[in-house]
């Protein structure tokens, strides 16, 4: 810390060190200097014509004072390092000044929303102003404004071309290579800035979920808690994994969702338990969450809106500006936004989706789950969806990639996730592929519907999907303790590529599947992960 204080006849001194208690300094000739225990590190004095400086040295005596009847230095090195308080400290002849704690300012991004609806303010107010001064012209002023724009068309060329430069290079300065997958990105917004914010946004989350929380003695608790703990820990090679230090909070609330803040705090609802079927694909959606994470795809989406948002006010200006009515600007901004959010946020979300999948199946390939339950995941949710009768919009019209395209994506990237997770020395996968029995049992599914719709509507039943919550409401969470209690999770000491035994040594999923043969009723149709 560099602390400023004033002697007489103007002359400055600046003393870096930490300072913890008081001191005096009297200038005086011949008199002693009275030392306090203060500063912690060795100060050097050198005197220049019209200010002194102290200066941090490596070797220095314990005390040393100089003076010359106008100014006086010294300099102190105590063994002991104490931590800086603020409080009065004495100036020349006991004449006292403070020092004062440490501001902390707010995050970054968080200032850049408290603004940005006061920049889309100002850009209207500019441009309703620019359309009414312009209105209120007479017309040979008009005129003569036109004309001084077409002489100086050119210049005007050149200068927002020179604009353009200026924000392009600033641009590239704030570029970055993303973890994990080396892609290079636009960061406005660092990874520090976010992790205040990330601590404000989990405070918040806290307090709204604060009656919903699951009690940590919860099954399912214990499950994600397992999940996470170990996805973190064979992932530990990783510094953006390995720096955080992960906790988990299971909410109550039928909404199938999970999010995992910058800082490492997991929030799943227990909806997403429900919905999926074993510890593979748990492992693999917890997966998909801490990438989003350990890959600062917060910091990006909100460094791309940023930059989106600064360009567009440009154009929200110029709509306020040309048309002539409020009316039709309004329309023109509405426009305008859902432009901007079809044509860069949303194509850039699913972007980062579809980048979160590839790098969960990666993590969950490291922590030895059976990464083919990946696509199945997705498939149960499309079935779902159907049967439930969710509505489904175009994907361009989403945030996130639509389930079927999520399930090619990751079915076409299995086999890299297999030769990853074989080489981290996990135990063999089981024969039976989920892909094929979950297929197998959708078209058993499909052609009973169908042979009862054969038979009438008094036969007819609302199928159900094989591992879908409405087959299993209350034995998951409890089959999942089951199969993470098999899983011992390594030491941290434990080298990364030890061999870890699988996920579930045993997993049988039993749903309510009608027969399609003679109408026999009923029976059991079996998934053996093991």
């Amino acid at each position: 810390m560099l602390l400023p204080f004033f002697l007489k006849n103007s002359r400055f001194c600046s003393l870096s060190g930490h300072l913890t208690l008081n001191f005096q300094v009297c200038k005086q000739a011949g008199r002693p200097v009275k030392k306090a225990h203060s500063v912690s590190c060795p100060i050097s004095c050198h005197r220049t014509t019209d200010f002194v400086h102290f200066r941090a040295t490596p070797r220095a005596p314990l005390l040393s004072f100089c003076s010359n009847g106008r100014t006086a230095c010294f300099q102190i090195s105590p063994k002991t390092t104490l931590p800086l308080r603020p409080g009065p400290v004495l100036g020349q002849c006991g004449q006292p000044f403070h020092t004062s704690a440490p501001v902390r300012a707010l995050p970054a991004p968080l200032i850049w929303l408290l603004l940005k609806p006061l920049q889309k303010i100002a850009a209207i107010i500019l441009g309703r102003s620019i359309r009414k001064w312009w209105v209120a012209l007479p017309a040979n002023r008009r005129q003569l404004l036109r004309e001084w724009v077409r002489q100086r068309r050119w210049h005007l060329a050149a200068g927002a071309g020179v604009a353009m430069v200026i924000v392009a290079l600033l641009l590239l300065t704030h570029l970055d290579e993303s973890p994990v997958t080396g892609r290079t990105r636009l960061l406005v917004f660092s990874r520090e800035n976010y992790m205040e914010l990330a601590a404000l946004t989990s405070e918040a989350y806290m307090e709204e979920f604060a009656e919903l929380l699951v009690p940590v003695t919860d099954p399912r608790h214990q499950v994600v808690e397992r999940v996470v703990q170990h996805l973190a820990q064979r992932n530990k090679d990783i510094p953006e994994v390995s720096e955080v230090t992960w906790s988990v909070h299971v909410v109550q609330s039928p909404n199938v969702n999970a999010f995992v803040l910058p800082n490492g705090k997991v929030f799943i609802f227990t909806g997403m338990l429900d919905a999926v079927a074993d510890v593979h694909q748990l492992t693999i959606v917890l997966g998909h969450e801490m990438a989003h994470a350990l890959l600062g795809h917060s910091a990006e989406q909100a460094s791309l809106s940023h930059v989106v948002d600064l360009l567009s006010l440009i154009l929200l200006t110029a709509i306020w500006a040309v048309c002539p009515r409020d009316s039709l600007a309004l329309l023109g901004q509405w426009v305008q936004g859902k432009l901007s959010q079809l044509m860069f946020s949303r194509p850039f979300s699913r972007k980062l989706e579809a980048e979160a999948d590839q790098v969960g199946l990666q993590l969950a390939a490291k922590a030895c789950a059976d990464v083919r339950a990946g696509p199945v995941f997705w498939q149960q949710m499309e079935v779902r969806d159907q049967l439930t009768g969710e509505p489904t919009f175009p994907e361009w019209l989403s945030t996130h990639p639509s389930h079927r395209n999520r399930f090619a994506q990751l079915d076409r990237l299995i086999p890299q996730a297999l030769e990853l997770r074989e080489s981290c020395v996990c135990p063999a996968l089981p024969p039976t592929d989920p892909r094929v029995v979950f297929s197998k049992s959708v078209h058993v599914l499909l052609e009973n519907a169908k042979h009862q719709e054969r038979e009438g509507p008094e036969g007819a039943s609302k199928p159900r999907l094989p591992h879908s919550p409405v087959s299993l409401p209350t034995g998951l969470s409890a089959a999942l303790l089951t199969q993470t209690a098999l899983l011992p999770y390594p030491n941290v000491d434990q080298e990364i590529k030890s061999p870890v035994p699988s996920v579930a040594s045993a997993l049988v999923v039993t749903a309510s599947v009608p027969a399609s043969a003679e109408g026999e009723g009923p029976h059991p149709v079996v998934q053996s992960i093991s």
